[in-house]
């Protein structure tokens, strides 16, 4: 591994936790530390803003290849997935469900992990239907 990059994941990750804290600092109404909460969310912002210099000067841009379409429409699958099994999954855990609620989020919870489940063979008929 290099110095840069070992630099670069140092920063990511004390700069996400400040910032996670700083959050938390914000919307824990227990802690009443929201303005505190903000300068430290800031902090946080402006430690994970320093990676961007560092990355671009440690790595040389490349030439992009072209959009593999298969790739893009796997991600939206997958993510299309994760959002109907997430619905599924917030009607099962509302406060006290009714039954409706409850088979309604568990089909749909259902639904989603069949879909996301299916996106590798999606993919994989997409590659070799491109060959």
């Amino acid at each position: 591994m290099k110095k840069e990059t070992l630099l670069e994941i140092i920063l990511g990750t004390i700069g996400g936790l400040v910032f996670a804290i700083g959050m938390c600092m914000c919307l824990i109404p227990e802690w009443e530390l929201f303005k505190v909460g903000v300068v430290v969310a800031i902090l946080g912002f402006i430690i994970l803003l320093c990676i961007i210099p560092v990355y671009r000067n440690n790595h040389p841009k490349k030439e992009h290849e072209p959009i593999n379409f298969g790739i893009v429409f796997t991600w939206i699958i997958g993510i299309v997935g994760a959002l109907v099994m997430g619905f599924g999954m917030s009607k099962v855990m509302v406060n006290e469900p009714d039954k409706i609620d409850l088979l309604i989020g568990i089909v749909t919870g259902i639904l989603g992990l069949l879909i996301c489940v299916l996106n590798y063979p999606i993919y994989s008929y997409l590659k070799s239907n491109k060959k």
